[in-house]
């Protein structure tokens, strides 16, 4: 005789981490079968999704949940509102660029048809093939004689997606290519003709539209949001401070890094003259080939120094294991310095380079910059920080934030300077350096954005105020720019260290927990805004509807 088993039903419901790994896998398959970027059924699959989500989130029994349940009830919300927000934005820009890219709903319905199996007729492919390549010349034609009325970042991102659906359509014929003989029989002459016309049609809205030439890799074109678009940003990362509070705080910190740049240079002989001081820093490089060497060196000292002062837990694995890479030369126009993380990319020169582009090179990659970037990219920063939310809440990690990830880097430059990590004046003004280039992050990240200073005001901003190299201002403003970055990607760094800087006051100055245990306890929670963390281990009252409120930064 068998005997039903009857299951509690508090058992059969979703606790929040496996609510929130279900959701992180949807939204991971939806979007792996829908990968055209401008595709109305993405678009649509996906926005209903993450209403749909929404709505069942308010089932949960918010007042039944612990404090982590609720953090993480608060995090679901923020990112499915948020995700929504993002797709409206799309789709704004979609709609932009939808007259100039009118042929493309042809190319996405073969794609998605090929998605879904649908059976196809050659003749009628060719025919369809052969109407789009007839539509994209009389595009160019029209765009020969009249620019149309469509902004230069419009315009670029037209030919990304032109871009894309290039090769979304190579993927599509491969799958049908000589596996279905009469499919290659009619549609590949159209197909190919095609696919050259895309090619050349992205290239010539980027030459025509957007102003750059052929090979152009140095052309910064940029997306400004507005301030509506950054109060909205502002609000899904729990920052409640207006665009223009940001950059009083960018500024009022830039006047602390000043004054102790005077102090540094005042050691080193050169009076208040800062940016003497700082050119005598920048020419202590190494020679060519050592400096690989140098980073091993420098890495081992930061972690030797953490773990004599008992600040932070570093296991074994995490402190021998890391790799490193160089940088290669086209990337370090986008990332001039060293990349960290589960290994360190070192920006050097190579041989290849023009003297002028070594010399910048080597002189922005001193030993002084490069002894705060390694412990920034290594130990404690975000190798630890890699190695740490890998395996504690690793569920967490969807709910990606620069004011976490960069903030804790930055946090640890702060916390070393008051405790006396930098013991010459060179290594006081490589520290300093950096902090004034996070304070001028954001001021000319969050001006851009409000249409206040453009791609090469930047640059200039950073050469003036910070003392950068060109090639170096250059490159961090393009890797702030070029759509790689959230827009308060940059802004996210100081920031967020001064959020946990802010907290660590409360909760480790007051006698709550050991330094230890706090920056333990921030890597173990895995990523999430400052405040919802501030919440989590203050055990602050919570509610469904939760907004920021809180005011981290007091003015100097």
């Amino acid at each position: 005789m068998r005997h039903r088993i009857e299951i509690p039903q508090q058992c059969a419901k979703e606790d929040m981490r496996e609510r929130i790994e279900r959701v992180t896998a949807d939204l991971q398959d939806i979007e792996n079968f829908y990968d055209i970027q401008i595709s109305e059924t993405r678009h649509d699959k996906l926005k209903k999704y993450c209403n749909d989500e929404l709505k069942d989130l308010e089932n949960v029994h918010f007042n039944h949940l612990d404090q982590g349940g609720r953090v993480d009830y608060l995090l679901l919300r923020n990112y499915l509102k948020r995700q929504i927000h993002q797709l409206e934005l799309e789709k704004v820009k979609n709609d932009a660029t939808r007259e100039l890219l009118e042929f493309t709903i042809s190319i996405v319905k073969l794609c998605e048809d090929r998605q879904k199996a649908t059976p196809i007729e050659g003749k009628n492919v060719a025919i369809e093939l052969a109407r789009v390549g007839t539509v994209i010349d009389n595009v160019k034609d029209q765009l020969k004689d009249d620019d149309r009325n469509i902004s230069k970042p419009d315009a670029f991102y037209a030919a990304k997606t032109v871009d894309q659906l290039r090769e979304r359509l190579e993927e599509w014929y491969n799958f049908y290519n000589l596996y279905d003989p009469l499919f290659s029989w009619w549609v590949t002459a159209p197909y190919e003709k095609v696919k050259f016309q895309l090619a050349t049609l992205a290239s010539f809205i980027r030459e025509h539209l957007v102003g750059m030439k052929p090979g152009d890799e140095d052309t910064i074109v940029g997306n400004p949001i507005g301030r509506k678009g950054l109060l909205a940003d502002l609000e899904a990362e729990m920052v409640p401070y207006t665009p223009e509070e940001l950059i009083e705080i960018g500024e009022s910190e830039y006047i602390w890094c000043e004054a102790e740049m005077k102090k540094a240079s005042n050691e080193l002989g050169y009076g208040d003259d800062w940016r003497a001081a700082l050119e005598h820093v920048k020419n202590l490089y190494v020679e060519p080939g050592q400096q690989v060497q140098l980073v091993h060196q420098l890495a081992q000292e930061a972690t030797t120094y953490v773990q004599k002062h008992d600040l932070v837990t570093v296991p074994p694995i995490c402190s021998d294991l890391w790799r490193t890479f160089m940088m290669t030369p086209a990337r370090q126009k986008i990332n001039p310095f060293f990349l960290g993380g589960t290994s360190i990319i070192i920006s050097y020169p190579t041989s290849t380079m023009d003297h002028a582009s070594k010399l910048m090179i080597m002189r922005g990659n001193n030993i002084h910059f490069s002894r705060s970037t390694v412990f920034h990219e290594l130990i404690p920063g975000h190798h630890l920080q890699f190695h740490m939310k890998a395996r504690h809440k690793p569920y967490r990690n969807i709910f990606s934030t620069p004011f976490w990830i960069e903030g804790w880097s930055l946090y640890w430059e702060m916390i070393l300077w008051d405790k006396g990590f930098p013991v010459t004046a060179e290594n006081k003004i490589g520290m300093l350096f950096w902090r004034m280039h996070r304070c001028a992050r954001i001021i000319f990240s969050i001006k851009f954005h409000l249409g206040q200073m453009s791609p090469v005001e930047c640059i200039d901003f950073l050469v003036e105020k910070v003392g950068h190299e060109r090639f170096t201002a250059e490159g961090e403003v393009r890797r702030s720019f070029n759509g790689d970055y959230s827009p308060l990607y940059q802004a996210g760094y100081m920031l967020g260290a001064l959020q946990l800087y802010e907290l660590r006051k409360e909760v480790v100055d007051s006698g709550g927990m050991t330094e230890k245990q706090f920056h333990d306890r921030v890597l173990k929670e895995n990523e999430m805004p400052i405040e919802l963390f501030r919440a989590l281990i203050k055990d602050l009252p919570l509610r469904p509807d939760y907004e920021s409120c809180w005011k981290f930064y007091s003015f100097h």
